[in-house]
């Protein structure tokens, strides 16, 4: 996907967690490529991947409609995600690493470590941690020779958020950001090292520990005010 196209996915989703974009909203591509500066090809993108991630539904005629999305629903689909990927690292460790997937993963860790050495973010930067980061859980979910984890997992990403791919950005707190980014990363390096050490049930639990911080990481970072009914936590994965 394009670096607009992306921006603008990320954008989208943002707008509708925060209900900027309203459940029942219609979004049609003409409208919505002038409100956000890009070409229709963007956004006509970006409209399929939040239909297939659970987001929005096709309309009839032209456009969609923003779907009602709810915590419950969310936390329910980011948990099986943990389950299934920390199946997924609890198999590639008792099959042990091949040279190809050990060399992947530590090339994301190096990637990570050089991203965050700075200390801080730009946009820019977290568009290269999406890149890495799909990089490192698919290879895990490659290395555990188990087919019907991808597949159950496919499933699973038509689910609001439950995709390792649905990632928000606050662009009005970057340092929140490199926190949350930095800590998921910190949680890589220590999956790295239960996988190359055999450590099954080790890895298996640190990944679905580092699903569940989706949920759970922001309230350490940034308190969620009751009345959005924990929906804000999804920025964080």
């Amino acid at each position: 996907m394009s670096k607009p196209g992306q921006r603008v996915l990320v954008a989208l989703r943002k707008m509708i967690v925060s209900g900027e974009l309203a459940a029942g909203e219609r979004l049609v591509e003409i409208p919505t490529a002038e409100r956000m500066g890009v070409s229709r090809m963007p956004v006509r993108m970006a409209f399929r991947i939040l239909e297939q991630e659970g987001l929005l539904s096709k309309c009839e005629g032209r456009g969609y409609t923003v779907r009602t999305v709810t915590a419950s629903e969310i936390a329910g689909a980011v948990e099986v995600r943990g389950v299934l990927e920390g199946l997924a690292a609890r198999q590639a460790a008792e099959r042990g690493l091949d040279p190809k997937t050990s060399t992947v993963l530590h090339e994301c860790l190096e990637i990570g470590d050089a991203l965050f050495a700075k200390g801080y973010v730009t946009e820019e930067d977290t568009e290269v941690y999406h890149d890495f980061n799909r990089r490192f859980h698919q290879a895990i979910i490659e290395a555990s020779g188990n087919p019907a984890i991808s597949h159950a997992l496919a499933r699973n990403d038509h689910l609001p958020f439950a995709s390792v791919s649905s990632l928000i950005v606050d662009r009005n707190d970057m340092a929140r950001e490199y926190r949350r980014f930095n800590f998921a990363h910190m949680q890589h390096h220590a999956i790295v090292d239960a996988l190359v050490s055999g450590q099954g049930a080790r890895a298996e639990a640190l990944m679905r520990e580092h699903a569940n911080a989706t949920l759970r990481y922001a309230e350490i970072f940034n308190p969620i005010p009751a009345s959005t009914d924990g929906i804000k936590v999804i920025r964080d994965t």
